[in-house]
C-alpha cells in the first residue's frame, strides 16, 4: 500500500511561473514572463577574478559558519545599517541561500499551523507558497499606486484579526510595481509596535531604482520588522546569496533551523558576493549601469503597450524593479486563457490569477523588462497585441 504524504503538502502546488519558464523555453518565445535578469548584465568577469582569488584561500571550498562568511556579514552588516540607519553589527545579519530560502525559514520560526499571515493582494507567489507550505491562514489587504493600505489593514486589526505576520515589498513591488509611501511605512510600522505582529520586508528590488532611491525602510522605523534582501537581482542568481536581520532571537532562532537545512551556504559564493558588495566604487558603477539599462527597458516596455493597446489597457509605469503591471479594461478577457494565444504568437506572460489570494486578477497580466533588449520589449508589445485581438475575436 502506497504511504501517503504529509498533510502539509496537501494544497500545494507547483508555482505558475516556475512552470510557466518550462512552457515558454520555446527559442521562438519573448518570454516577459520570469522575473530574470539580463545576463549580459551579469559581471562575469569580475566573477570570474573574485572566484579567482577566493580559490587561493582553502577555506573557499571548506564547510562555513551556518549563520554565513563573517567577512560577508560585515559586508552586509554595514550596508544594511546604512540604510535603517542604525549601526548593525555581523551578528545582527543571516546569510541564507537566496532570500527565499530566509522567507521559508522564517515561516517556520514565527508561525504555528493555522496562525493568520497577511500579505499584499495581489501578492508575491513566493510567499504564497511558503505560507501555505506552513500551514498559515493567509489573508490579503488592498494594494494600490502607494503600496499596501495601512488604513484596510487597521480596519481588519479593529475588527478583531490578528495576524502573527504582515508580508510587504515594499519597495518595486513583485507583481504591481509599486513603491510603499513614506506616511504608509510609518503606519505599518505604528501598527506593527501596538498590535504585536511582526512585519516580514521583502526587499530584494530596493537598489534597482530609475529616479530616486526609495522611502527609508520600515525596519528603520519598528524592531517589529525583518528585513529581506538579496544578491540574486543586483549581482547573480547563481550566487545564491540572501540575508535577513532583525530581532536577535528570531536571527538565532533562524540559525538553528538552518543548521538542520543546510548546515552552512557556500563559502565559496560568501567570499565572491563579500569581494563585490565591499568593492564600494565599482558597485556603485555597477548600479548605475543597472538603473539606467532597466529604466530604458521600463519605459520601451511601457510605451509599446500603451501604444498597441491604446485604452485597452492601463499600464502601470515602473520606477524601479523589474515589472511592469497592466490590467486589460474589457473584463471579459481572461488573462489565463489569452496566455496561449500569446505563446502562440511567440509572447509570454504571467497572468494575474497567479498572484490572487481574495482577488482573481483575471484581466491583469504581469510583464518583465529586465531580460530583453527595448527592441524586442517593442516587438513583444506588437506581439502581445495581435495575440489580444485573435484572442478577442475567437
Amino acid at each position: 500500500m502506497p504511504q501517503s504524504l504529509a498533510r502539509r503538502m496537501d494544497g500545494l502546488h507547483s508555482s505558475a511561473i516556475r512552470d510557466l519558464l518550462t512552457l515558454t523555453a520555446r527559442p521562438d518565445v519573448v518570454s516577459l514572463a520570469g522575473g530574470l535578469p539580463d545576463p549580459e548584465f551579469i559581471p562575469r568577469e569580475r566573477i570570474r577574478k573574485e572566484a579567482e582569488l577566493a580559490l587561493a584561500d582553502p577555506a573557499s571550498v571548506q564547510y562555513g559558519e551556518t549563520t554565513g562568511l563573517r567577512r560577508l556579514r560585515d559586508v552586509l552588516a554595514a550596508r544594511e545599517g546604512a540604510k535603517i540607519g542604525r549601526p548593525l553589527g555581523a551578528a545582527d545579519v543571516v546569510v541564507t541561500h537566496g532570500s527565499q530560502q530566509a522567507l521559508s525559514l522564517l515561516a517556520q520560526v514565527l508561525l504555528d499551523p493555522g496562525d493568520v499571515v497577511i500579505v499584499e493582494e495581489p501578492a508575491y507567489t513566493g510567499a504564497l507558497q511558503v505560507f501555505r507550505a506552513a500551514e498559515a491562514d493567509v489573508r490579503s489587504v488592498a494594494l494600490d499606486a502607494d503600496g499596501m493600505d495601512t488604513d484596510a489593514l487597521q480596519g481588519m486589526l479593529e475588527d478583531g484579526l490578528w495576524p502573527t505576520v504582515v508580508h510587504t515589498v515594499s519597495n518595486f513591488h513583485n507583481p504591481r510595481g509599486v513603491v510603499l509611501a513614506p506616511g504608509r511605512r510609518e503606519h505599518l510600522a505604528a501598527l506593527a509596535d501596538r498590535y504585536g505582529f511582526w512585519v516580514i520586508e521583502d526587499d530584494p528590488y530596493g537598489e534597482l531604482f530609475f529616479d530616486g532611491p526609495p522611502p527609508a525602510p520600515v525596519a528603520a522605523l519598528s524592531d517589529r520588522v525583518i528585513r529581506l534582501s538579496s544578491a540574486s537581482k543586483i549581482l547573480a542568481p547563481a550566487l545564491r546569496v540572501g540575508w535577513l536581520h532583525g530581532d536577535r532571537r528570531v536571527c538565532e532562532a533562524v540559525e538553528l533551523l538552518k543548521q538542520g537545512a543546510d548546515l552552512c551556504g557556500s563559502s565559496l559564493t560568501h567570499q565572491i558576493a563579500a569581494g563585490l558588495l565591499s568593492d564600494e566604487p565599482w558597485m556603485g558603477l555597477h548600479l548605475e549601469m543597472l538603473r539606467a539599462r532597466y529604466g530604458s527597458r521600463a519605459r520601451a516596455l511601457a510605451d509599446g503597450v500603451t501604444s498597441t493597446f491604446g485604452d485597452r489597457a492601463r499600464v502601470s509605469s515602473a520606477a524601479g524593479g523589474m515589472f511592469c503591471w497592466t490590467e486589460l479594461t474589457d473584463a471579459d478577457i481572461d488573462t489565463a486563457a489569452l496566455l496561449q494565444t500569446a505563446v502562440d504568437h511567440g509572447v509570454a506572460f504571467v497572468p494575474g490569477s497567479a498572484f490572487g489570494v481574495a482577488a482573481e486578477h483575471r484581466s491583469a497580466l504581469r510583464l518583465c523588462f529586465a531580460t530583453c533588449s527595448e527592441d524586442v520589449l517593442t516587438g513583444a508589445a506588437a506581439r502581445l497585441g495581435d495575440a489580444y485581438v485573435d484572442h478577442a475575436q475567437s
